[in-house]
């Protein structure tokens, strides 16, 4: 598992799960609290030899600072990566607190400064301030990309080296910084997605010092609470996902004009597939997420039955590396985009994103996947963020260290969240509707679970009522004989079936089943589209496909979906050609006449 990004948080971070938007240069000399020194120093800093420098001239511009310029700042977008030739550069981490740490000076020869958001066009989170006369080779994002996939071996090594980065710079904390109370439901909020996103921060409790003396300088009123300042110093007063995102310039920009191949909604395992195939084919690649990469196999603890992981691997780690990848080969990810809906009466395709802005595509994947159920409990509402989750991370585990949980639903994803928490909670119940987990869950997570001595499992039963003042104090659940019993518990984990994630396509009339989930080739009848024009991930909708969870009939499981979104590229190739032809033979058509 990687860190919560929070400084709070006490385990180093695993590398290589994660990207890196920290910045470049070794840790200052006898600085003890530098978290380069729980990692690989030579892979998170190398020197490239003098013949890789000169494979890298074909890719970047030779350019020169003069000393006190500034190679980029907090807050601002880089040009690109600059790899020095001469000079020196000096690195300072600040914060929104005003505080500035030295990462590293005297920067040389063969070193090189970038990030990973550089690969899109993210805004740096350090200051590189040349000390002495500087000439470097300065590669801009889509040249970075180019170089590589054109070279492999070269572009292995910077890559690791973005990776580590980004893990140290969350090990420190850097970058935004959250203020308001521990166990508050917005703060956490925002801290999960901070944290799904691999975007460093540090949260303060209302009573820290630092945290006093910037709520004094800033007044702010109750309403106002959780306080954000964004790397830049820019202050936001409680705000929401979106607004985080802006301020952190993590949503990229759209050429209205631009006609992409594929559109792409949703980043779990599949969406994500999709986009990597898809733009390492060539294929110009728009996809977008309304909350972050890994959809609900993002949420999982760990994933032990998946192809090439004999050891397992986190479902956040899994989507990172994914994430990093799909950028890599060029794809254009938005996160958090919310799209509202579909349209697909005239061709091209338009995908219509919050704010009305809109994006045009041959053709469309729908891989939005599905979301937890809700069970028709009173007072649900009440306490979701004050004692219900519907996902479990560090930050839920730190919140019921030492203390009894509750946690519903009987698959993997519910397996491998019990096997988690027990880690950290005194106590983790169980409560299944079935009367077993045989049906439903894997059978080496049934074992573990067995075999954990602080998880009891209850079967035959659901949940009938949530009682509690401020926060959720008791739940009482309903056995199949009718019987209610209660268990005292501040923290209710959902893990209860899915609803399809298609709301959205309602503009556009894609055909779904009786539970929501959408119709693809085969299952599709004969009134939806004609038998001989399927493809077995096409909709009844021509140009669109659905794979993963939302698709009907899909196996749920995340190799599945990853198999999917490899399968959808080569139909949609098929599709791409079949349009192509039939424009040809259009135009060669009316010239005849």
């Amino acid at each position: 598992m990687i860190s919560d990004g929070s400084s709070q948080s006490g385990a180093p971070a695993n590398p290589g799960q994660i990207g890196t938007n920290g910045g470049a240069g070794r840790a200052a000399a006898g600085d003890e609290q530098s978290p380069f020194s729980s990692l690989r120093f030579h892979q998170i800093f190398p020197t490239l030899t003098d013949a890789e420098i000169d494979r890298m001239h074909r890719f970047g511009a030779l350019c020169c600072y003069a000393a006190g310029d500034m190679l980029y700042s907090t807050g601002s977008s880089s040009p690109g990566m600059f790899v020095l030739l001469s000079g020196k550069v000096r690195y300072i981490a600040r914060d929104g607190l005003g505080r500035q740490r030295l990462i590293r000076e005297d920067v040389l020869r063969g070193e090189f400064t970038a990030d990973i958001g550089m690969l899109s066009g993210k805004p740096a989170l350090v200051d590189a301030e040349v000390i002495e006369q500087v000439e470097a080779l300065v590669i801009p994002p889509d040249r970075l990309r180019a170089l590589m996939i054109a070279e492999a071996e070269l572009g292995e090594k910077i890559m690791r080296a973005l990776i580590l980065r980004r893990v140290a710079a969350i090990e420190r904390g850097q970058g935004a910084v959250l203020v308001g109370s521990p166990d508050g439901p917005r703060l956490l909020a925002l801290q999960h997605f901070l944290r799904r996103n691999a975007y460093p921060h540090m949260a303060l409790d209302v009573g820290d010092a630092d945290a006093i003396a910037l709520l004094e300088r800033l007044t702010p009123q109750c309403d106002d609470m959780p306080l954000v300042v964004c790397p830049d110093g820019t202050v936001l007063r409680n705000p929401d996902e979106g607004q985080l995102a802006s301020c952190l310039g993590l949503l990229p920009e759209f050429d209205r004009a631009h006609l992409y191949d594929v559109a792409i909604v949703g980043a779990g395992p599949a969406g994500l597939a999709a986009a990597v195939y898809a733009a390492s084919e060539g294929l110009s690649v728009a996809a977008f997420d309304c909350r972050a990469p890994g959809g609900q196999a993002g949420l999982s603890a760990r994933i032990e039955n998946f192809l090439g992981f004999p050891t397992g691997i986190s479902g956040q780690a899994l989507a990172g590396r994914a994430f990093v990848q799909a950028q890599k080969f060029g794809a254009h990810i938005a996160i958090p985009v919310e799209v509202k809906a579909l349209h697909c009466g005239e061709y091209p395709l338009e995908v219509e994103l919050t704010g009305s802005r809109r994006v045009t595509a041959r053709t469309v994947i729908i891989a939005s996947g599905a979301e937890y159920r809700r069970p028709a409990v009173d007072s649900l509402g009440r306490f979701e963020g004050r004692g219900i989750y519907y996902w479990a991370t560090p930050i839920e585990a730190r919140l019921c260290r030492n203390e009894s949980v509750l946690l519903v639903g009987g698959g993997n994803s519910a397996g491998q969240a019990v096997v988690f928490l027990a880690s950290h909670a005194a106590h983790v119940h169980l409560l299944v509707r079935g009367p077993d987990l045989e049906q439903s869950m894997s059978r080496y997570l049934i074992d573990r679970i067995q075999s954990l001595p602080n998880v009891t499992i209850h079967t035959n039963c659901e949940v009938a009522a949530l009682e509690g003042e401020e926060r959720l104090e008791l739940v009482r659940y309903r056995r199949r004989d009718g019987a209610l019993e209660s268990i005292a518990t501040h923290h209710l984990f959902l893990f209860i079936g899915a609803e399809p994630n298609t709301s959205w396509l309602r503009t556009c009339g894609v055909s779904v089943d009786k539970k929501g989930f959408v119709l693809t080739g085969a299952d599709l009848g004969a009134e939806d589209s004609p038998s001989a024009s399927r493809l077995p991930l096409q909709t009844s909708v021509a140009g669109v496909f659905a794979i993963g969870d939302v698709r009907s009939g899909s196996t749920k499981r995340v190799a599945a979906a990853v198999g999917e979104g490899a399968a959808v590229v080569a139909q949609i190739h098929q599709f791409l050609t079949a349009q192509s032809e039939a424009t040809g033979a259009s135009a060669v058509a009316a010239n005849v006449r």
